[in-house]
């Protein structure tokens, strides 16, 4: 019997909520970002296209000889870019860091270096960039046929956090969120159900949470949990459960519970659902931009927006700084 052959996947995905973050981002004059280690194409090549739409102001951190190589090879325009030698990757991240300590750059951003690197130098105690906050990564999602994007977090950065480090986790998505859009930021704390159960300690971690948002501990959003992934995206999964709640069907930041299952959601709407994804670390001085070589280019554009927009929010209202 033959083998039927599977149609190709409809592409479905246009793009459309991270356009309209690059369009918002460009409103604003260019941030200057300092660029730890660009020495591949990808990552040189996301910098030289950020350059063009007047995201950011580039300074390459890197290996002089090694970066200009790669940009003649690809043929890629660096002439008008500063490049502050270094002598390898751990060296670019600390030039890098050191940069933006001294006011010359608004941003940072991850090359084609290690997370890890990049990140030990941020939040070395006496030369980083740490700040009374917890550092935690968000994933700003672009999911066809969801009405706006999504914030996932923390799916890169903290492990395993505590419920005083969520508190951090949360209010940093609750700002980027401000920072993207006017809209009402509505926050619900993931967990398998939607009940608090004392055998499953991500529901206590969500109701206690809940109840630092009502005193005050965490502003600026609706926040509500425990609620299931359905329940908390799905307006019909919510009426079905009865859950009355402003948040339910409607959220906009999805908190997980840890680094696993933050990692496999994201993952799972990326290559599941056609959707994807802007990197961006909060709680240090300045935002970090993280891209991935495997990561399209229209997702590594809307990373530098979202770092532009966060800035921008910054520099109209000093509050919004993290000190």
């Amino acid at each position: 019997m033959p083998v039927l052959e599977a149609e190709a996947p409809i592409a479905r995905n246009h793009h459309a909520k991270f356009h309209a973050l690059l369009a918002a981002a460009q409103k604003y004059p260019p941030m200057k970002v300092a660029v730890a280690h660009p020495c591949d194409e990808a990552s040189l090549e996301s910098v030289v296209e950020a350059a063009r739409l007047k995201l950011i102001e580039p300074i390459l951190v890197g290996p002089e000889e090694r970066i200009r190589a790669v940009a003649a090879e690809h043929g890629l325009d660096i002439r008008d870019f500063e490049i502050v030698d270094a002598d390898y990757s751990d060296d670019s991240a600390t030039k890098a860091v050191e940069l933006v300590r001294e006011g010359r750059a608004d941003a940072l951003m991850k090359g084609s270096l290690h997370t890890d690197e990049l990140m030990a130098a941020v939040v070395k105690r006496d030369t980083g960039l740490r700040t009374a906050r917890r550092i935690s990564h968000c994933f700003v999602m672009d999911v066809p046929d969801h009405d706006q994007p999504l914030i996932i977090t923390d799916a890169a950065v903290n492990i395993a956090p505590t419920l005083k480090e969520k508190v951090d986790i949360v209010q940093n998505a609750i700002d980027l969120a401000h920072a993207l859009s006017p809209r009402e930021v509505r926050v619900a704390i993931l967990s398998a159900m939607e009940s608090v159960n004392p055998d499953v300690p991500s529901t206590l971690e969500a109701a206690a949470l809940c109840k630092m948002a009502d005193r005050g501990q965490i502003t600026g959003a609706l926040v509500d949990g425990p609620l299931a992934l359905d329940n908390a995206i799905s307006p019909q999964a919510a009426a079905i459960k009865k859950i009355d709640s402003p948040v339910a069907g409607r959220a906009n930041i999805l908190v997980v519970p840890d680094l696993e299952s933050g990692n496999m959601l994201a993952k799972s709407l990326s290559f599941l659902a056609d959707a994807d994804a802007a990197g961006i670390v909060l709680g240090a001085k300045v935002p970090i931009i993280l891209t991935s070589r495997a990561d399209e280019e229209v997702a590594r554009l809307a990373s530098c927006a979202v770092a532009q927009l966060i800035v921008a929010a910054r520099r109209s209202d000093a509050s919004a700084a993290i000190r």
